[in-house]
């Protein structure tokens, strides 16, 4: 169903009426981030239940706000909210799920969309606040572990399934995967460790397994930036005792601060970057 916008109130003024018809659920989680979407679907795949994922940014209106809640969320659980710049941004939508999480007797959780914790919008819950901060702690932290985690949590506060361990951290820096053997060829790879948080690792995963069928080693290294200190000493630790023949990396030429030394430049070798689209596939193949 595709319905023009008569109604005001959207977060954006042009948008069109959508109807999502997304099949119930136990548990629904709606965030405006595609990255955290797809870092679930990626745990769901995992560890599988009954889950539905969908975008705030397609429910600007607010007969789509209406629709989603009519067929999807009240048949659910346990819903979650994480909603980016408070509850201002969202506020039809809100105020609607809200009513219907106390009405049905729904689980709610609302969460900040960013890092930091928000005692508005958390008492818009349904459910105790220490719940709702250990839910936003598996998601702020991010990676593929503590998605797990989210899904394991949500499953503990619906079926009584054991509670798993709190958020664990994840280090500024980090070894990824290491397929080096001696008297092979070795190449380095160096990314973002957002791409950890995001469990978006697949595109290294490739590079990795393509330059193994040619007879080529890879270390592949997260890094907060290539002028973090931290960042630049896990490197220099790993290829202590290998030096790379290339070095791939997907940060973006950020390189080090000005007038600072290169942490690349110290190795004997060519440097390529390596560019990670944040495009579909559709729209790269497409792209000129």
């Amino acid at each position: 169903m595709h319905l023009l916008a008569t109604t005001s109130g959207a977060i954006d003024g042009a948008a069109e009426a959508i109807d999502l018809n997304q099949a119930p659920a136990d548990i629904v989680v709606l965030s405006a981030a595609d990255s955290e979407l797809s870092l679930l679907a990626r745990a769901h795949d995992r560890c599988p239940c009954p889950l539905r994922l969908a975008n705030l940014l397609q429910l600007r209106h607010n007969l789509s706000v209406d629709l989603y809640a009519e067929k999807t969320l009240a048949k659910a659980k346990l819903i979650v909210l994480r909603v980016l710049g408070g509850a201002s941004y969202w506020t039809y939508g809100l105020d609607q799920v809200e009513t219907l999480a106390r009405d049905y007797g729904i689980m709610l959780a609302v969460l900040p969309g960013d890092s930091l914790a928000d005692p508005e919008l958390t008492s818009r819950s349904t459910i105790a606040p220490h719940h709702c901060e250990r839910l936003r702690q598996y998601l702020v932290t991010g990676g593929a572990a503590n998605a797990q985690s989210f899904l394991s949590y949500c499953r503990h506060l619906l079926y009584g399934a054991p509670q798993p361990q709190p958020a664990a951290a994840l280090p500024k820096a980090g070894t990824y995967r290491d397929t080096s053997q001696s008297g092979q060829p070795l190449a380095a790879i160096v990314f973002y460790r957002s791409v950890m948080e995001g469990a978006q690792t697949a595109p290294i995963d490739a590079l990795a397994d393509a330059l193994a069928l040619r007879g080529v080693g890879t270390k592949a290294f997260y890094v907060a930036s290539l002028k973090d200190q931290a960042s630049v000493e896990c490197l220099k630790a790993g290829l202590l005792t290998a030096t790379p023949g290339v070095i791939l990396n997907a940060t973006s030429f950020a390189v080090a601060s000005s007038g600072g030394s290169d942490p690349l430049g110290v190795y004997d070798c060519p440097v390529l970057q390596v560019v990670l689209a944040g495009s579909s596939q559709e729209s790269w193949r497409d792209s000129t």
